[in-house]
């Protein structure tokens, strides 16, 4: 009975080092993701920067930047932020209500933001003012679109985490990539609030 005790013992000890390892490989990882991302739109900040003047005789960012459209997206994407805290909160906790409100408010705010940006690049396009019309608006279109396109994956990711949570519980794997996805989000938050600033907010200034 004994020999029994202690093998149960080691083997629950063996499962809960096996679980801490694939914790922290799984958040090592992905932190080498994220810093990967953040250098890769640093040198799209970069480029924005040493372009930002090169309008080529065309528009500049003090005649195209509507900044009460662009104040309304920062808002949605901050709320998002603020909702997916909410919901990583509720995943911890293994409450479904407040799981799946928080990621539903999420998708609400993001999907909002995201049709937004869509309206303001319909309308530079319709203007005559796309990607191809200068230098400056190269950097542009090149640095907010790579921002919109992975607020896009992120959606898809969250509607893929509101499905899995779903289908198998608040299970341990589950609840890592809920907590990928939340690093995830509120790193396309700070990269946005820099973008607003030297972007919008320098460019309409200028």
């Amino acid at each position: 009975m004994s020999g029994s005790v202690v093998g149960n013992e080691h083997l629950s000890d063996h499962a809960a080092r096996d679980l801490a390892s694939k914790r922290i490989i799984v958040g090592y990882g992905f932190w080498i993701f994220l810093l990967s991302d953040i250098v890769m739109f640093s040198a799209f900040f970069a480029a924005y920067a040493v372009l930002a003047g090169e309008t080529a005789g065309g528009p500049s960012g003090h005649d195209l930047f509507d900044l009460t459209n662009v104040a309304i997206e920062t808002v949605c994407l901050l709320l998002s932020s603020f909702t997916c805290g909410v919901a990583s909160i509720g995943s911890r906790a293994h409450n479904a209500a407040m799981y799946y409100g928080g990621m539903a408010a999420t998708f609400l705010f993001g999907a909002t933001f995201l049709l937004l940006e869509i309206h303001e690049f319909v309308g530079m396009l319709e203007e005559g003012a796309g990607p191809t019309r200068s230098a400056f608006l190269s950097a542009f279109f090149t640095l907010v679109g790579c921002h919109g396109l992975h607020v896009t994956l992120g959606l898809l990711w969250l509607l893929t985490m509101m499905a899995q949570v779903f289908a198998k519980g608040f299970r341990a794997d589950i609840l890592r990539r809920v907590l990928c996805f939340s690093l995830f989000w509120h790193t396309l938050d700070i990269i946005w609030v820099a973008l607003f600033t030297v972007v919008y907010l320098m460019g309409a200034g200028g």
